[in-house]
């Protein structure tokens, strides 16, 4: 038996079912103890009935470890103050790529094909919510199980923590670790190589969400005593589906809805819009049993949207099964849509709503618009100077419904991110994210390699060659300014 179920104890802190496995080496446990406390594995003793377990073999201690046994972990989470090493360098006194290093945010490094995991790490830490709810997660007991969705969260959470101080580089690799418990042929390796191989982005970003949808169910929202399930309240779109079977018109029509995480855009012969493939995604027709007919029957599918969440997620759906290539997964995934789909920076999916959403999202978007000729009649009267303007703190109106937390009260979005894909094959070439602030200020980001890009430039990552091609695109939240009729004058 090499899998035991053990107790941790940490200073005051005791955690029950930590899983460890003697077949993998100790390191591997002390990364899991690590997603589980915060203490780095270089600062972690571990010890068993007064022996210590080191890095790289179980030794003696093996022997000791059974079911329910408790470890001592040893070690501090939070770094000691250390003297500095080198005299304090002001910015004025470094090279132009050192500052820079400064001054934009932190890349990750790549462990060798793992720009998927970097691109979609560095997409869903654009969204402020989302930080927001994974930096106040607290672990549970389960953080300690490889693979489990709370090991996931928690790693995220480090990891996230140590960008902000543009410190990740160590903190990927243990990410990398638990993603590979939990998606085990993402740690598969080339024969030749002995590189990883490279994988589907849009696989680990649904691996991500999933993790944060099973962990974050029971969020409390911040300044409430509200508890919900955090993604499904700021990613859930739901849709209002109806099948009409095709080859009996008196069966009764039937009505059901559904939950996703995205929208899907297809790219098909006729469409050059992203909107025109979300469109053409919410109709279809299904092969379907028909109690009518007593055998199966052709059904027509048509959808419309009956909520929008706060976040939109759409896919490109560029990737197919294509014919031949063997047994080997990766040949299977071969085939690439390099089709032209044009997407834009501020989108509309009030046409794509049901009559009562389009109802309840007529109000915002009348105040939107009134807002935005205010802002054009101001403009071309040049009633305020530009800097008196551009000094104004602005404040905004909830996005939301008051009854619907997370969900847009507008059905208008921004863009705010997109994951890219640069090559023929899911499994092969190079992903790179591009992200939005709230300032309207585009970063490109590379593996650790970042840098500030033009909206123009993102705008041409729409496909159409064998340049970087959009493949998930995250829309965020249109919002109101707060109005105030009695402005004082900022001339005087």
């Amino acid at each position: 038996m090499s899998l035991f179920k053990v107790k941790v104890k940490w200073g005051k802190e005791r955690y029950d079912d930590v899983e460890l496995n003697t077949e993998e080496a100790p390191e591997v446990f002390k990364m899991q103890l690590f997603s589980l406390t915060g203490v780095p594995p270089d600062r972690q003793k571990v010890m068993i009935s007064g022996a210590m377990i080191s890095d790289a073999e179980w030794g003696k201690s093996q022997a000791k470890i059974k079911n329910g046994c408790t470890l001592l972990l040893m070690g501090s989470a939070d770094r000691l103050p250390e003297k500095p090493t080198e005299r304090i360098r002001f910015v004025e006194d470094m090279t132009e790529s050192e500052a820079a290093a400064l001054l934009y945010p932190c890349g990750l490094i790549n462990l060798g094909n793992t720009c998927y995991m970097n691109a979609t790490i560095q997409c869903l830490r654009a969204i402020p919510e989302l930080k927001e709810a994974v930096q106040s997660y607290q672990p549970d007991a389960s953080a300690g199980i490889p693979g489990s969705s709370s090991s996931i969260v928690a790693g995220l959470q480090r990891l996230i923590s140590d960008m902000d101080m543009n410190k990740a580089d160590l903190t990927v690799l243990y990410f990398l670790k638990i993603l590979h418990n939990a998606m085990p042929h993402f740690a598969e390796r080339d024969e030749k190589t002995n590189t990883y191989k490279q994988q589907d982005a849009h696989e680990c970003w649904s691996a991500v969400v999933n993790a944060l949808a099973d962990s974050l169910s029971d969020y409390q929202q911040p300044g409430t005593m509200q508890r919900q399930n955090f993604m499904e309240q700021h990613f859930g779109v739901y849709l209002k589906t109806t099948l009409k079977c095709d080859e009996s018109p008196d069966e009764q029509v039937t009505v059901d809805t559904e939950r996703l995480y995205q929208l899907n855009c297809f790219i098909l012969q006729d469409v050059k819009y992203m909107t025109t493939g979300l469109k053409q995604g919410l109709q279809g027709s299904v092969d379907k049993h028909s109690a009518s007919l007593g055998r199966n029957a052709q059904y027509s599918k048509s959808s419309l949207i009956d909520r929008l969440p706060a976040y939109l997620i759409v896919q490109y759906m560029r990737f197919f099964v294509g014919k031949g290539g063997g047994a080997d997964r990766q040949e299977m995934l071969a085939k690439k849509v390099l089709k032209d789909v044009k997407f834009t920076m501020k989108l509309d999916m009030f046409d794509l709503c049901t009559p009562e959403l389009q109802q309840k999202l007529t109000p915002v978007r009348s105040k939107i618009k009134e807002i935005d000729d205010k802002k054009a009649a101001s403009l071309k009267g040049a009633k305020q100077p530009a800097s008196a303007a551009a000094s104004k703190v602005v404040e905004y109106e909830p996005y939301d419904f008051p009854d619907d937390k997370g969900s847009n009260n507008s059905g208008y979005y921004n863009l705010i991110g997109v994951l890219t894909h640069q090559g023929r094959s899911s499994s092969s070439g190079h992903y790179v994210g591009w992200t939005c602030d709230k300032f309207g200020n585009w970063t490109k980001f590379d593996d650790d390699e970042v840098s500030m890009v033009p909206a123009e430039e993102v705008l041409k990552l729409s496909g159409g060659g064998d340049w970087h091609m959009a493949y998930i695109l995250i829309y965020g939240p249109e919002c109101v300014e707060v109005t105030n009729d009695e402005e004082p004058d900022l001339s005087l």
